[in-house]
Parts: C-alpha cells; sequence; structure tokens
C-alpha cells in the first residue's frame, strides 16, 4: 500500500488523519511541521504528501516547492489540507505544484477518495 506522508502541526489532526489512512490501509508517517518534513522526505520514498499550509519552521507552500523543485521527488503528489481559504494562497499552492486542496474541517470519505484518486491517475501515468 502507499506510503503518505502527513505534515501538520495540530496534533489532534495529526492523530485523526493517521486514524483514518491507516484504518484504509496506508502507510501513515507522520511530521508536525516543515523541517520534519523535510527530514522525513530525505530519509524515505513516499506516494504522497498530506500537509497543512500554516506551520512552523517551513510552511506548506515551502514543502511544495522543495518537493517539486527536487528531481527525485518531484513525482510525488501533494494535497494540501487548510484552514486558509483565501483564493491567492489557494492559486499559489496550485502554482508551486500542488495537486489537490481541500478545506479544514476535513471529510473522512471525501480525503480517501481523493487520495484514491491521485494515486491511481498517478499509477497510471508511471505505467504509461
Amino acid at each position: 500500500m502507499a506510503n503518505i506522508l502527513v505534515v501538520e502541526d495540530d496534533e489532534i489532526m495529526l492523530k485523526a488523519i493517521k486514524n483514518i489512512l491507516s484504518k484504509d490501509g496506508y502507510n501513515v508517517i507522520l511530521a508536525k511541521n516543515g523541517k520534519e518534513a523535510f527530514d522525513k522526505l530525505e530519509n524515505a520514498d513516499y506516494d504522497l504528501v498530506l500537509s497543512d499550509l500554516m506551520m512552523p519552521y517551513a510552511n506548506g507552500l515551502e514543502v511544495i516547492s522543495r518537493l517539486k523543485n527536487d528531481p527525485a521527488k518531484k513525482h510525488i503528489s501533494i494535497i494540501i489540507v487548510s484552514s486558509v481559504g483565501n483564493e491567492e494562497t489557494i492559486t499559489e499552492a496550485f502554482r508551486l505544484g500542488a495537486d489537490d486542496y481541500l478545506k479544514k474541517p476535513i471529510m473522512a470519505g471525501e480525503l480517501l477518495i481523493r487520495i484514491r484518486k491521485l494515486l491511481a491517475n498517478r499509477a497510471i501515468r508511471h505505467s504509461l
């Protein structure tokens, strides 16, 4: 099953997302801020990163930018999960390379459907 890195500074949200994804069979690795995310991204390969935007040390936009500018990591799908809902920030996330954006509070079913769809599309692209 897919490896998913969840980057979220809210401990309750982090645990909730981990439970949702783990129950669906995903291998979930957690990072509490952007700096932890960078460390974890250096030491393992992921299929998808699920990241908050507003975090200490490095925000979600920095996470997207670093992933998409690294030739060895740019294939990783990125979903932003954030309470930030202004158009400028959402547009910037997509411009940097985010694949999807979910506004908090999230619904478990919607999150799982979006993850499955992204991972299926990624698998199709790799098989071509």
